[in-house]
């Protein structure tokens, strides 16, 4: 079977952990709930598209198998030197209870192989996509530049409103709740909120991994909300099998779900024409939740080129050319590049040391910083950089980790300069004493001085008081 070497090739590395945020989070959920999730024909094509390359094969194989096989059968097929991927894909289905927790047999979930044949084949409940609502006399269906730009519209408000720290268009109050909770803003005095270290983060991630990081902490609240886990991750999972531009009925969803309408406007995920309208559409944002495809309009309009295909050349002088006029991209850009002018639909700057200490300054964690801002000038790279191999300027990306370097060479730690001992006796026992307990961070023997930690010193302070007073 030749395919399955080339698949765990392929996947060596992102097969010893899942391959998706959302697949960790499935995998502490109990096998009651992950069962009844897999009730629906919908979840389980979802989640098999969130699977790794071997993963999907593993499952594909047995499938259509009406018994089990013996692992040792399965174990045939695969090279002894990917055996390792092979076992760690295994382990990670079977926390997902898609396979058992037994080695000796393989088989899958009889719930799940159930529902994702239906998923593949038809069958099962029709209701698993969505019912598409009826065709409405009085409205037209909206188009999709429509959905679109409304999608776009609402999240570039929440992102905008995160690197601005407060100063820009508000989101509705569910929005800035649930940053808060995630850690991406701060309430600071005043109760004006401010961005976190989380926050710079995760502004330089991909429009796709922020939607997922957003929709976990929601999933994370379901609970005190007293909503049903299955019914919301279910809804997530029908939009992201639904059709971009067709309306689809309210009146088939759960209480749980009808809730959670409000919720998913917000974020820019569905269309409503109205907050009471029995019809909603899915977005861009929603219908690629589960797929590889990029969740904001890829084409047509400035937007589209600073989300899709891609605005920034990089030149080895480590200038910066940016072809966009959204606020939002440049003052992306601004957190870690100096901008020296501004055009129709052109910025320059460069990146510099003091540039890239901005970022670390600002929150972008120090031993994080090259690699995020690496990888974000990657992703938005102009398709003229593309060309190049490598993509970026091998020494750009050497400078930025140089200037990361010397952030990190210095630390700083609060705590207590031990000093003027009476003889270097006594220095060395209550050094001694404080190496024991571990709280040393600095020693000089000849000048008779060591520095401990702050959480040490009530202990080395009542060591050398009792020392002086039984010496007295």
């Amino acid at each position: 079977m030749p395919s399955v070497q080339q698949a765990s090739t392929d996947s060596a590395t992102a097969s010893e952990a899942p391959s998706h945020l959302l697949l960790a989070f499935l995998q502490s959920q109990s096998q009651n709930t992950l069962t009844r999730l897999y009730q629906r024909p919908s979840s389980c094509l979802s989640i098999f598209r969130l699977l790794g390359p071997l993963e999907r094969q593993i499952v594909m194989n047995l499938l259509w198998l009406e018994s089990s096989i013996p692992a040792s059968t399965m174990a045939t097929w695969v090279p002894h030197e990917v055996r390792k991927t092979y076992e760690n894909s295994l382990s990670i289905l079977s926390r997902l209870h898609i396979l058992p927790q037994s080695a000796v047999k393989l088989a899958l979930n009889p719930t799940f192989k159930t529902s994702l044949r239906h998923a593949i084949i038809g069958g099962g409940s029709s209701g698993s996509f969505g019912v598409p609502a009826t065709r409405d006399e009085k409205h037209s269906s909206p188009s999709i530049e429509v959905l679109d730009a409304y999608a776009l519209e609402r999240w570039e408000t929440i992102l905008h409103y995160m690197v601005s720290s407060g100063i820009a268009t508000r989101p509705s109050q569910g929005v800035l709740f649930l940053l808060q909770r995630s850690g991406l803003m701060a309430s600071i005095h005043g109760g004006s909120l401010q961005i976190t270290s989380l926050g710079f983060q995760f502004l330089l991630h991909s429009p796709h991994a922020q939607l997922w990081e957003l929709l976990l902490q929601y999933l994370h609240m379901v609970e005190e909300r007293q909503m049903d886990l299955v019914e919301v991750l279910s809804f997530l999972f029908m939009l992201s099998t639904m059709e971009l531009g067709r309306e689809y009925s309210v009146e088939h969803l759960s209480p749980t779900q009808t809730a959670m309408l409000e919720d998913l406007r917000d974020y820019g995920i569905i269309w409503q024409r109205r907050a009471t309208s029995k019809r909603f559409c899915p977005t861009r944002l929603a219908t690629t939740l589960t797929s590889s495809s990029p969740p904001l309009p890829a084409a047509g309009g400035v937007s589209a080129s600073a989300h899709g295909q891609g605005f920034i050349i990089l030149e080895t002088n480590y200038r910066l050319y940016a072809y966009t006029d959204n606020p939002l991209q440049i003052a992306v850009l601004n957190l870690f590049v100096t901008l020296k002018s501004r055009y129709p639909n052109l910025v320059v700057g460069a990146i510099t040391r003091e540039s890239v200490k901005k970022a670390l300054t600002n929150g972008i964690t120090a031993d994080q910083a090259s690699r995020q801002i690496i990888s974000y000038l990657t992703t938005h790279a102009h398709p003229q950089m593309r060309k190049n191999k490598p993509l970026l300027p091998v020494t750009v990306q050497d400078q930025i980790r140089l200037w990361e370097l010397e952030k990190n060479r210095m630390k700083s730690q609060e705590g207590y300069l031990y000093t003027a001992f009476a003889s270097q006796a006594d220095y060395e026992y209550v050094l001694n004493y404080a190496k024991q307990l571990g709280v040393v961070l600095w020693e000089s023997s000849g000048r008779r001085c060591f520095f401990g930690t702050l959480e040490g010193h009530p202990n080395i302070r009542g060591f050398i008081e009792r020392r002086t007073a039984g010496n007295a």
